[in-house]
């Protein structure tokens, strides 16, 4: 088993993927960039980050992997046990490769130095982008050129005395024109205005009554809660086998349920189903340890 490609997957779907007693794989959004060394247009991706804190296991891998290869939750548990020994002891002579996530290295004071594989999109909405490279555009400058003078060494010629009084009386009738038309719209500004603030008086003035009103309802419309997690009793290959089950667990005071049929035609039993991943994986600690070990927890959205 490569624990690596199970991590791999996860990370497409989920933001955090952590490995128990080892560390966590967390990603973030990064939007669509352009590295102007080298003209290259980057779409939007998913950076991925290592956390050496991050060590207590949420179910997400253990679950996807006794999913994936058919065995129970406690022998895939212990399958990622023995991949992460087998890192610990790697990781001090030499680098540690995680398939196509990344390198793991110590630093002199001991600590996992993560380096990204940044060939490796993550954020399933760029699936198809790629990196476009744009040739760099050399703008010319434009040449102004200075502009000449008017050669002022032609005589100027007379003009005829009857052509300036008809060009006089010519700008007297026109400013006559204009100055009669300036009035008009004036006047008719002014009686539209007047118009206008009487229909606001009248508007103002009026009251709306209305006899039979209609009575107010009031809508209390609860947001309804999707329990994505579950604790999961075992799958069935007969359905009357997970129906009986499903009694027994409500017997024991668990609100049990038949949660559907999954890729391999197994009825899954669940003990219970939360909102919440926190509460989930508490509870299914506390079912492990006091009712049944093979309990697992399912993440459905």
């Amino acid at each position: 088993m490569i624990l690596a490609n199970y991590i791999n997957d996860l990370l497409y779907r989920y933001d955090c993927v952590i490995v128990p007693d080892f560390g966590g794989f967390v990603t973030n959004k990064k939007g669509a960039s352009l590295n102007e060394s080298n003209h290259t247009f980057y779409p939007p991706s998913k950076q991925v980050t290592f956390n050496a804190h991050l060590k207590d296991s949420d179910g997400l891998l253990t679950n996807y992997i006794a999913s994936s290869e058919n065995i129970s939750f406690e022998k895939a548990s212990t399958a990622i046990s023995l991949s992460v020994i087998k890192w610990q002891n790697e990781i001090q002579t030499k680098p540690l490769e995680i398939g196509n996530i990344g390198v793991l290295t110590l630093n002199e004071n001991r600590q996992i130095i993560f380096t990204p594989n940044y060939n490796v999109n993550y954020l399933s909405e760029s699936f198809g982008l790629e990196n476009v490279a744009s040739s760099l555009i050399n703008r010319k400058e434009t040449v102004v050129k200075p502009l000449i003078p008017i050669s002022e060494k032609e005589p100027k010629k007379g003009v005829p005395a009857f052509i300036k009084y008809a060009a006089t009386a010519a700008i007297l009738l026109t400013l006559g024109f204009i100055g009669n038309k300036a009035i008009q719209n004036n006047n008719q500004k002014t009686f539209l205005a007047n118009q206008e603030k009487a229909l606001e008086k009248k508007i103002q003035a009026a009251t709306f009554v209305i006899s039979n009103p209609l009575p107010t309802i009031d809508l209390n419309i609860k947001k309804k809660e999707v329990k994505s997690f579950h604790v999961v009793a075992g799958a069935f290959q007969f359905k009357e086998n997970a129906e009986k089950k499903v009694k027994q667990l409500k017997k024991l005071g668990y609100n049990s349920n038949i949660l559907g049929v999954n890729k391999w035609g197994l009825t899954e039993v669940t003990f219970e189903s939360y909102t919440n991943r926190n509460d989930a994986i508490n509870n299914l600690y506390r079912i492990q340890k006091t009712i049944s070990k093979d309990a697992w927890l399912l993440v459905k959205k």
